[in-house]
């Protein structure tokens, strides 16, 4: 598994309608691409707005080109949430799953 990360600064009062982006345009496009399994969307307040962590889970490399195209690693930030946006990183980082923990029933 594969995740790619990313975060955004958004506008305090725009807060809801990124979410309600995310939603109703971003995950709807990921939801139909073979081999994204889920997202992960966690917030914190910042002196400059809401930050948004985006962490979208993957089985391969080829998965996530079909959705960022053959620059993967360049941020898939559309003109819609870049004006809600305060700053966003222009790049995504990928990390490989190598170890994964649960917790042991007793």
């Amino acid at each position: 598994m594969i995740t790619r990360n990313w975060t955004g600064v958004v506008k305090p009062e725009r807060s809801a309608d990124y979410l309600h982006h995310l939603q109703n345009d971003t995950l709807k496009k990921l939801s139909s691409i073979k081999g994204f399994l889920n997202a992960s969307i966690q917030q914190r307040v910042v002196t400059d707005g809401i930050e948004y962590l985006v962490v979208t889970y993957w089985d391969n490399m080829n998965a996530i080109r079909e959705f960022a195209g053959d620059t993967a690693d360049i941020a898939v930030v559309p003109l819609i949430a870049q004006e809600m946006m305060v700053r966003y990183d222009p790049v995504v980082r990928h990390y490989e799953e190598v170890l994964t923990l649960a917790p042991v029933d007793n």
